[in-house]
């Protein structure tokens, strides 16, 4: 099968389609858009770098109306998508279900900032304030202000956990919450390896972890003893680098425009879900890299351009 939009997007649906049968249906009168119709839109918006809404349904009628007969307009499809966020962290897991990487016992770990305002202006009238705050990016050194986006993912790229959090709450603090929520997955997963950097060292925190059968492996600090296989931990960091990568640079996760709690979440949450359905399509039709948005999204974007 050749991979390309058409087909992962018809794909997807399928899929969609069939876990949402599986659902206890609504009440009332079934919506013109469907669950998966609109799934399906979320993730293209996301593949295709349309960061504005508005130029983007605009699109859809002029180049796939073939795909979704019924086109919702601008606010009713801002309202939908964010009344589906629940749904879209569903799919997200579905799909990673529904693939050999779900069962992997190494997970990487590392958190990205997510701007959400640029001007201090932005910053005292932005719907944020409360959640969203002053951060520090060693990576880049620069400050910013929004939230911190957590993943673990396995090396393949497929998320498992995410989570938006305040920048200045601690690394070891949100990531400890995330265990604690999904207790089930890490219970699953006997000899679970961890794999993060040096943020996230604490003796404490690393006996918590070994508590539950988790295994923290990261770089050595200043003064203390080299771990058994940390010479070649710098490469496997790597890919959680890349990962961060591909949300940022393919996936505009910084350009995410959202002002509202809910348009952050269910927007950082598009992303993912579209980073997931690349992976799971990649696994399903035998592509030789995993976690990669074929040259025909790429086309695809340009010429949408």
């Amino acid at each position: 099968m050749t991979t390309n939009l058409n087909t992962l997007v018809t794909a997807l649906y399928v899929k969609i389609d069939d876990d949402w049968a599986d659902l206890a249906r609504l009440p009332g009168r079934p919506p013109k858009l469907s669950h998966s119709e609109l799934l399906c839109l979320a993730v293209m918006q996301a593949m295709l770098g349309f960061h504005c809404e508005a130029r983007w349904l605009r699109h859809v009628r002029a180049h796939y109306r073939d795909m979704f007969p019924f086109i919702p307009q601008d606010s009713g499809y801002n309202k939908r998508l964010r009344a589906a966020l629940p749904q879209v962290k569903r799919v997200s897991r579905v799909l990673a279900k529904d693939t050999d990487f779900w069962h992997d016992t190494v997970w990487i770990t590392d958190s990205t900032p997510v701007p959400c305002g640029m001007s201090r202006p932005t910053v005292k009238r932005s719907e944020l304030a409360g959640w969203a705050n002053y951060g520090y990016c060693a990576s880049h050194s620069r400050f910013f202000w929004g939230l911190r986006l957590y993943l673990v993912c396995t090396p393949a790229g497929m998320p498992i956990l995410w989570a938006l959090a305040d920048p200045k709450l601690g690394e070891r603090e949100v990531l400890a919450a995330m265990l604690e929520v999904d207790a089930e997955l890490v219970r699953e997963r006997p000899g679970l390896l961890l794999i993060s950097d040096k943020g996230f060292a604490s003796k404490a925190f690393e006996r918590s972890l070994s508590e539950q059968g988790v295994t923290l492996l990261r770089p050595s600090r200043k003064r203390e003893v080299m771990q058994a296989g940390e010479p070649m931990l710098k490469k496997v960091r790597q890919l959680i680098e890349s990962v961060n990568d591909t949300l940022k640079g393919q996936l505009d996760l910084e350009q995410h425009g959202a002002r509202t709690v809910e348009g952050v979440a269910v927007r950082v949450a598009q992303r993912v879900l579209a980073l997931a359905a690349a992976i799971w399509h990649n696994f399903q039709t035998g592509q030789a890299v995993s976690r990669s948005l074929t040259e025909s999204f790429s086309v695809s974007a340009r010429r949408s351009l």
